[in-house]
């Protein structure tokens, strides 16, 4: 399975499928964008809140509905209130909104699920953080409350919480609620994060995407009422919870394979350094050179995992997935091909000398049996450096190529 499959921008193909009118040159402040897909039962409710909001408070605004191929009601109930309907055939919550998104006409765009868990006709907190020069401002439903019977408890008290603490310990965000679907922000701003997933994940790319690219982002709290609808919810809690982590993980070089490999690497170093001298003995338990297999296994595995961490990171900023991070064009005057060429040449050499001198030893026992206890103590450090060499070689050669500048 391919881990960026749900990462992938919408073809031409699909964005042909999309039957919306282009985005006019129009005095409208404010879109609100609703996607929906068999919302017959609510639509109409958050309809109509949203427009008393958008005439109470003498706004130009519009309402857009996204439908993603409802088969109930909700296209002709959108028509008859008055509402835009936008058609989505592209499956998926992020195509339904990034469709909606899309054909507003307006500056600014407040998203909100048609399930009327979301009070449409309090949006002018929204509102005020955008007209304040915000370019997104989140919702957070833990702030404003939760009305009993809103959100499951295994959503309230693990998954939301953790989610958004991984979030916030991945991308230094201060998002206090990264999953919350009500949420505004400047249409251009979101339009230019580029964003590609095209599932639930949608919410979280937009939150970690304008973080790493320093938008200014705000807060409101709302209040989550239960949703009106008596099917069951699209959302499915594990599915959908492990496609957010995994989200969250590939977005994240640094702590998916960076700091793992890292830690990896000095923990393998700092036991393999301290056996290279001899058996070591914690309360009666001998640490000998099978321990040392062991180290040295861990200082190749995390130095394999560290280099992915480059792999990926230059592959994401080439495809568009995360932005330009300075650190790393920074760190590429440097680590270039040679230099690379040049440090893996030399760990080669130092592990195929060692490897000699390890024969020289062999060659001194007339090619008869050896102590493994002593030997294992050249011989092990002299392979991993070769193994660490050549790898070094290889990752430069295609780091190389991932960094070649294509059209």
């Amino acid at each position: 399975m391919n881990p960026f499959r749900q990462m992938t921008s919408l073809t031409a193909t699909q964005a042909s499928e999309m039957t919306f009118a282009p985005p006019e040159a129009a005095s409208v402040e404010l879109s609100i964008v609703m996607p929906c897909l068999d919302e017959a039962e609510t639509l109409a409710s958050c309809v109509r809140k949203a427009q008393c909001f958008v005439e109470e408070n003498s706004i130009s605004g519009e309402i857009i509905v996204a439908d993603n191929g409802s088969t109930d009601a909700s296209p002709q109930i959108t028509r008859e209130l008055g509402a835009r309907l936008v058609t989505i055939q592209p499956k998926g919550y992020g195509n339904a909104l990034m469709g909606g998104i899309q054909a507003a006409r307006g500056r600014y765009v407040v998203m909100g699920d048609s399930d009327d868990s979301y009070d449409f006709s309090n949006l002018l907190p929204f509102l005020e953080k955008l007209r304040n020069g915000h370019d997104l401002v989140m919702g957070n439903r833990f702030r404003g409350g939760i009305r009993p019977g809103a959100m499951p408890a295994l959503h309230r008290y693990f998954g939301n919480p953790l989610l958004t603490a991984i979030g916030q310990l991945f991308f230094q965000g201060r998002v206090g609620d990264f999953y919350c679907g009500l949420r505004g922000f400047k249409r251009q701003a979101i339009l230019d994060l580029d964003l590609r997933t095209t599932g639930m994940e949608f919410a979280l790319e937009m939150v970690v995407k304008a973080t790493l690219c320093k938008l200014r982002i705000a807060e409101v709290p709302i209040v989550l009422h239960p949703a009106g609808r008596t099917r069951a919810p699209h959302l499915r809690s594990w599915r959908d919870g492990w496609r957010s982590l995994r989200f969250l993980l590939l977005y994240s070089p640094r702590w998916l394979f960076l700091y793992p490999g890292l830690f990896l690497m000095l923990i393998g170093t700092t036991i393999s350094t301290w056996l290279l001298i001899g058996p070591q003995a914690i309360e009666g338990i001998i640490f000998d050179v099978h321990t040392l297999v062991y180290s040295a296994l861990a200082v190749v595995v995390g130095y394999q995992s560290v280099i992915f961490a480059f792999f990926t990171k230059l592959f994401a900023i080439t495809e568009g997935l995360l932005p330009p991070d300075r650190r790393l064009t920074k760190l590429f005057k440097y680590v270039t091909l040679e230099s690379g060429l040049i440090a893996g040449a030399a760990m080669v050499i130092a592990g195929i000398a060692a490897s000699v001198y390890a024969v020289g030893i062999w060659k001194a026992r007339s090619f008869g049996s050896l102590d493994p206890f002593q030997t294992l103590r050249i011989v092990l450090p002299a392979s991993t450096l070769i193994m660490l060499g050549s790898q070094t070689i290889l990752s430069s050669f295609f780091l190389s190529v991932l960094g070649l500048r294509r059209r």
